[in-house]
């Protein structure tokens, strides 16, 4: 069974050298930028198999 890895907006924000805010108006703003996952009511992730797509149809 292959379990998902999830990345925080400070994990992604720190993959990409770029502020917090700029990855949630990434999130709202460009429709191809990977959709969050709430886990509990305080814990949003994204998934890096997606996160890993969207930077490969990037370049």
């Amino acid at each position: 069974m292959k379990t998902d890895t999830y990345l925080s907006d400070v994990d992604l924000s720190k993959r990409w050298g770029v502020a917090r805010p700029t990855v949630w108006r990434w999130h709202r703003e460009d429709k191809s930028f990977p959709r969050c996952v709430k886990l509990t009511a305080g814990c949003t992730r994204w998934r890096l198999s997606e996160i890993v797509t969207w930077e490969t149809s990037k370049t």
